[in-house]
């Protein structure tokens, strides 16, 4: 419920702080005082646009403040609309935006005015007063459906990027045959690349090493060599073997020297005789580089990336090959997921459906009580084709009016007054009862272009949804505002500093004035005697 509400230099007001209790408040005063303004701050506070022109002239800015009560949780929301037309918005003290505004306020309040009927007037919220009349069976059903219509998209659009795939590596095919064909002809191996660029210096300089080799083997292992020369210096050190400790450390030392030359002079000339080549190696190798040289840079830029560049273009191609079952497989994904979705929008159809019949007797019934004795509702159903169905459903859902016995049914949103809307939104609430959760109602002006024993049965109407919501009510009509369990007065005056307004709430005797002054314009004794017999009627 709305508990308090702040504004400041809004249109005429200057500053004006309102407390609110449950029940049915009423708000009333004469025409210009500033009634409509009231209403325009509550719908700044769930989000509606605001400009410049909504500012007191003089004023840097306009703001509204308002406390809500949802359960056991306070919710403060501020919004502030400068001269220069920037707006500004707090939720519970942090910063916030116009869009989170409606999101976290707007379900909580219903605005109903003479030009601002957003509900009735828009066929596409039609469905919803159906499906909150048939109560939680049309919640599930309707869930379900949805989840069905989720997975119907979700295979569509899986099918969808299929033949996409496909169809691009269509188009890609003859390349990829050309990569796999072109790597798997030259058939490198991993680090292939290295161990040809580490034996091609060696075959180009084989001459060389070879002399080299074959020198070095000569110095350690030929005649008088170094080999000749260590041992016979152990031959020399082995006579005084075990007279010092030292010395023997020393010839273990030499033998092992010894046999280090002796292995490395081996290993030399294996070397050397290793580095004959068949005739033609060279060539042969340094082509196979030539080759993968080329392989890396179309494929590289290492042989490690030529060979994953193969293996995924064969990978693509068998993808292509095996394109057709996946294509089958999502062609069935399709139409399973397309047949779940039939069955759960002809749930869905049915169950409302079901409850028109009933939906209609309640709501021509309330309608007599609200003096609109003729008028006649029909729910029109006109279904979608399956790419057009929607969150709500596989139809679309209209409410259709007929003014007068005789006369054609025609979309209610465009021929019914102002007045005829006002009375059927009044109508509907009641006979949705505890289904409908919205926890604030406003109606601005619900009288307009009814009077007497109408306006009496409208304002019963509305105490009868005070039981269930906090209503707020703009009104011109004595016979409405006597049913209110508050009374505001919206009043204007003017001074030396322009023109105010003000709110003050009345009881007692100052309530009798103000429904006399409702009544007949002014206050005389007359007037007061109907205005008293009209609160204590509407009190019994």
């Amino acid at each position: 419920m709305l508990r308090e509400l702040h504004i400041r230099d809004l249109a005429l007001i200057e500053d004006v702080w309102l407390e609110f209790a449950p029940g049915m408040t009423v708000l009333s005063g004469e025409t210009g005082a500033g009634k409509t303004a009231l209403v325009g701050a509550l719908k700044l506070l769930v989000g509606e646009r605001g400009d410049s022109t909504l500012v007191r002239a003089g004023a840097q800015e306009a703001r509204v403040e308002g406390a809500f009560l949802v359960g056991e949780r306070e919710i403060l929301a501020k919004r502030r609309i400068g001269a220069d037309g920037r707006s500004r918005c707090t939720l519970d003290g942090e910063m916030s935006t116009v869009g989170a505004l409606a999101e976290h306020l707007g379900p909580l309040i219903d605005l109903h005015g003479q030009h601002e009927h957003q509900s009735l007037l828009q066929p596409a919220r039609h469905v919803g007063y159906l499906d909150r009349f048939a109560g939680d069976t049309a919640t599930r059903v309707l869930m379900g459906y949805r989840e069905r219509l989720g997975e119907y998209h979700e295979a569509v659009d899986a099918l969808v990027r299929l033949e996409r795939s496909l169809d691009e590596a269509e188009k890609r095919a003859d390349y990829l045959r050309f990569v796999v064909a072109e790597i798997e002809s030259a058939a490198p191996t991993e680090g292939e690349d290295e161990l040809i660029g580490a034996k091609i210096p060696v075959l180009q300089h084989s001459e060389r090493l070879a002399a080299a080799s074959g020198e070095a083997y000569l110095a350690l292992r030929g005649e008088g060599g170094a080999s000749d020369i260590a041992g016979v210096a152990v031959s020399a050190l082995a006579r005084t073997s075990g007279l010092d400790p030292v010395l023997d450390e020393l010839m273990a030392r030499l033998r092992d020297a010894l046999v280090s030359i002796e292995d490395i002079g081996m290993e030399l000339r294996s070397y050397g005789e290793g580095l004959e080549h068949a005739p033609g190696e060279l060539d042969a190798l340094q082509a196979r580089a030539a080759t993968l040289a080329g392989l890396k840079k179309k494929h590289g830029p290492s042989l490690t990336d030529v060979l994953r560049t193969g293996a995924e273009a064969a990978e693509g191609l068998a993808a292509l090959d095996d394109g057709g079952r996946a294509l089958e497989r999502a062609r069935a994904g399709v139409e399973a997921a397309r047949a779940a979705l039939s069955e759960a929008g002809e749930a869905l159809i049915a169950l409302r459906a079901g409850v028109v019949e009933e939906f209609l007797t309640r709501l021509h019934a309330a309608l007599e009580d609200l003096s609109m004795k003729g008028a006649r509702f029909e729910v029109e159903f006109e279904d979608l084709a399956l790419s057009d169905w929607t969150e709500d459903g596989p139809h679309k859902v209209e409410f259709m009016y007929a003014p007068g016995a005789g006369q054609p049914f025609r979309p209610l949103a465009r021929i019914a007054s102002g007045g005829e809307i006002s009375r059927v939104m009044l109508a509907l609430k009641g006979v949705l009862g505890s289904a409908d959760d919205v926890p604030v109602l406003v109606f601005d002006e619900i009288d307009a272009g009814i009077g007497g024993a109408t306006a009496l049965d409208v304002g019963r109407r509305l105490r009868s949804l005070a039981e269930r919501h906090q209503v707020l009510v703009v009104t011109h009509l004595a016979q409405v505002a006597v049913f209110a369990d508050a009374h505001m007065v919206v009043e204007k005056t003017s001074d030396d500093d322009g023109v105010h307004t003000a709110v003050r709430t009345v009881d007692a005797e100052a309530r009798v004035e103000e429904v006399a002054r409702m009544l007949s314009g002014a206050d005389s004794e007359a007037s007061r005697i109907h205005a008293r017999e009209l609160l204590e009627s509407a009190r019994s």
